[in-house]
């Protein structure tokens, strides 16, 4: 059995006993960062064997992990933070499964994508995910034009390089229609701004940005 699990995104206590019990039992542990989730572990007094898999591994690592479960072994997948297969390198372990008749499940649990859609009080009927906006100015703006067209609730992701930015992308292309900034889910410095762009924006320059951001709109 591939068991994809899902970790905490920042506070360690926010893991399911479903979770610990799975961690604890299988014979392999698929980590996109041994060193992190390793943290994890010696908290909660696991002692399972890992190995790293990771976006440039995962080919090679991935045909490994696909033998020790054809050969009867079970393995969990877990990411850096939240729920695998989420703009990680998941996808590939888990359709590799899919694919070899392996059986899968997973064990739910914090996403930082859901947590910022409901701390934002938007509509979250429907919305549009869109992981992680392009790096360069123009492909950035090119693709929010494009996004405004939907008149759906949009999240995604930014860096605290790149926020300043794009808040200003946003500025200019939603105007002053509000924003949701959530900063540090979950974790002991967790923030949460509401506001036109051009207010967060001057609000976190001010502070210097720091930390990992969702943004809904």
């Amino acid at each position: 059995m591939l068991y994809i699990v899902a970790t905490p995104i920042g506070n360690l206590k926010d893991i399911t006993l479903r979770a610990l019990e799975v961690l604890k039992s299988v014979d392999l542990i698929a980590c996109e960062d041994t060193r992190r989730t390793k943290i994890l572990l010696q908290h909660y007094n696991i002692t399972t064997p890992t190995t790293s898999y990771f976006q440039h591994n995962r080919f090679t690592k991935g045909k490994y992990l696909l033998e020790a479960l054809g050969d009867g072994r079970s393995v969990a997948l877990v990411s850096d933070a939240g729920t695998p297969g989420v703009l990680d390198p998941g996808y590939h372990i888990i359709n590799l499964a899919i694919k070899n008749n392996i059986a899968i499940t997973v064990i739910p649990g914090p996403s930082a994508l859901i947590d910022g859609l409901v701390l934002s009080g938007k509509p979250a009927h429907e919305f549009i995910f869109v992981g992680f906006l392009p790096n360069r100015t123009v492909a950035r703006k090119n693709k929010l034009r494009k996004l405004a067209e939907f008149k759906l609730t949009l999240i995604f992701y930014e860096s605290c390089h790149r926020i300043l930015a794009t808040l200003e992308d946003l500025q200019e292309i939603f105007g002053d229609k509000e924003v949701v900034v959530a900063r540090e889910l979950t974790k002991k410095f967790e923030e949460v701004k509401r506001g036109s762009a051009r207010d967060i924006k001057a609000e976190l320059k001010a502070q210097k940005p720091r930390g990992e951001f969702t943004v809904v709109i």
